[in-house]
C-alpha cells in the first residue's frame, strides 16, 4: 500500500492502460449505449431536467459518477440538443495534492475544462462535524458548489446521483427516520434564487458506471476525505451491502423500490407532508 492508499486515493493506473478520449467517446454511444446513454437522454427527457437556454454547472468531484456524466453532457452537446450552456465545475475541499492532481489529470485526459476552486470543507467539517462529520460536509459541498454556479451565471447545477443512491436514500430514510422520501430528479435551491439541482443518472446504475470506467482504464477518486478514511463503513454502505442481500431471496427488489417512489397511492397514505405542513387521511375521511 502507498502512502495514500488509506487516505481516498489508490495508486495512480499507468497512462498507457487508459484508453484514449477518441476510443471513450465512441464506447459511450456504442458498447455502453443502452447502460449509459439512452437512459441519460431518458431521463433529461421524461423528468424536463433540461430546458432551452440553460447554464448548467456540471459539479465534477472527482469520482467516477460524475466524470461519466460529464462525457454525457459533452455527448448530448454534441449529437443532441445545443441550446444549452456548460460550466464544469470542481471544488476542492482540501484534498491531498496528489489527489488534486489526479482529479487534474482526468479530466485533462477526458477533455473536460474545468473551473477548480477551493474552500477548506474537510478542515471545517472535521473541527465542527465531530464524529458525523459527512452531513455537514456535504452541506457545504453543496453550498460551495451553487455559489460558484450562480457566480459562472448558471441556473442549474448538475449532481451525479445515480439509481442506486436514490435506491438507498429511499430504504435509509425509512429505516433511520421513519418517513417515505425519497431522492428527486431535480429541485429547487433552498437558498439560491432561480437556481435547480438536476441529477440526470438518475436511471444508470451504480454497476454500468463503474464497468465503463474500469473498461477504458480511468481512475477515478473515491470520497477523497482525509476524515471519513479513518471511519470504518457507513450506513449508506450498510444499506448498500442490505439492499445486494435481499436481492437474493427477491432479484428485483431494487427495481421495486425505485418504481414505489412513482406509484405512492395517496388514498392509503395516514399522514403526509406538503410544503412543511402535515396532514392526516382524516381530513378526506370525514369529507366523504
Amino acid at each position: 500500500m502507498t502512502e495514500l492508499e488509506g487516505k481516498g486515493c489508490p495508486q495512480i493506473m499507468p497512462q498507457e492502460s487508459r484508453k484514449s478520449l477518441e476510443e471513450i467517446e465512441k464506447l459511450i454511444i456504442t458498447k455502453y449505449r443502452k447502460k449509459l446513454w439512452t437512459k441519460f437522454i431518458k431521463a433529461v427527457k421524461d423528468y424536463q431536467l433540461i430546458q432551452s437556454g440553460d447554464k448548467i454547472a456540471v459539479a465534477i468531484s472527482g469520482g467516477k459518477d460524475s466524470l461519466v456524466m460529464a462525457k454525457l453532457f459533452q455527448e448530448l452537446r454534441k449529437n443532441g440538443i445545443a441550446n444549452f450552456d456548460l460550466e464544469f465545475i470542481a471544488m476542492d475541499p482540501g484534498y491531498h495534492p496528489s489527489i488534486k492532481e489526479l482529479l487534474v489529470d482526468n479530466c485533462n485526459h477526458l477533455n473536460i475544462p474545468v473551473h477548480i476552486f477551493e474552500y477548506k470543507v474537510f478542515e471545517i467539517a472535521q473541527e465542527k462535524g465531530k464524529d458525523y462529520p459527512c452531513y455537514l460536509c456535504a452541506k457545504m459541498r453543496r453550498g460551495a458548489l451553487y455559489g460558484k454556479a450562480e457566480e459562472l451565471g448558471c441556473n442549474k447545477v448538475a449532481l451525479g446521483h445515480h439509481y442506486n443512491d436514490v435506491i438507498e436514500t429511499t430504504m435509509l430514510n425509512l429505516f433511520y427516520t421513519g418517513n417515505f422520501k425519497t431522492m428527486l430528479p431535480k429541485l429547487r435551491a433552498q437558498n439560491f434564487k432561480n437556481m435547480e439541482l438536476i441529477r440526470p443518472l438518475y436511471l444508470i446504475e451504480e454497476k454500468d458506471i463503474s464497468d465503463f470506467t474500469g473498461n477504458c482504464g480511468i481512475w477515478p477518486l473515491n470520497c477523497a476525505c482525509m476524515v471519513a478514511s479513518k471511519k470504518i463503513g457507513s450506513k449508506r454502505e450498510e444499506m448498500k451491502t442490505f439492499i445486494e442481500g435481499i436481492k437474493q431471496t427477491f432479484p428485483h427488489v431494487d427495481r421495486k423500490i425505485f418504481r414505489a417512489g412513482h406509484n405512492v397511492n395517496m388514498d392509503c397514505i395516514i399522514g403526509w407532508q406538503k410544503d412543511g405542513e402535515k396532514h392526516s387521511y382524516l381530513e378526506a375521511y370525514e369529507k366523504d
